[in-house]
């Protein structure tokens, strides 16, 4: 057997390396495990693939554009609707009026307003919780599409009541 230090020394067991000193099978499979291998094969963007987001915005507000390139880049498919006046359009959707931030987003049947974190809307979607939607309220310092080092954020879920809670705690 042969030992192999990965992961600051942490070690893994490489066993039956052949005798011209290749990597074995055996040994290649091991590695790729340490290594988390199901991360090279699905990445965040491509558990995206084939979302839509629809979005309404201010045609003036460039933080908004930030976080939907993020969310392209992301995987998302974003379609974006320039609006003159938002208020409307949260009143239209029932966005709590201590959440609302610059713009708002659609996917599906959840709403998302302001700049959320991917990984909020990624945990939305895989767990379908009876919310309305996510809010990050106001325009947080380094919140995807925001200038600013980037922080951990509280999100917001709200129901069709205006009922909140914290949903999660994440990063950008």
């Amino acid at each position: 057997m042969r030992h192999v230090a990965i992961r600051g020394g942490s070690l893994i067991t490489a066993a039956a390396t052949r005798r011209d000193g290749a990597v074995s099978r055996r040994a290649l499979i091991a590695a790729l495990a340490a290594f988390g291998a199901g991360t090279l094969v699905r990445s965040p963007a491509r558990a995206a693939d084939g979302v839509s987001v629809d979005v309404w915005k201010s045609p003036y507000c460039g933080c908004c554009g930030g976080w939907i390139d993020y969310m392209r880049a992301k995987g998302y498919r974003v379609n974006v609707t320039a609006v003159e006046d938002m208020d409307p359009v949260k009143i239209r959707f029932g966005v709590p009026a201590d959440l609302t931030s610059c713009h708002t987003a659609k996917i599906g049947d959840y709403l998302i307003e302001g700049h959320v974190p991917e990984p909020a809307i990624a945990k939305l979607l895989a767990e379908r919780p009876a919310l309305r939607g996510l809010a990050l309220p106001g325009m947080p310092e380094g919140s995807p599409g925001m200038d600013g080092p980037p922080g951990v954020y509280a999100v917001v879920g709200f129901d069709g009541a205006g009922r909140t809670s914290i949903f999660l705690r994440t990063g950008a």
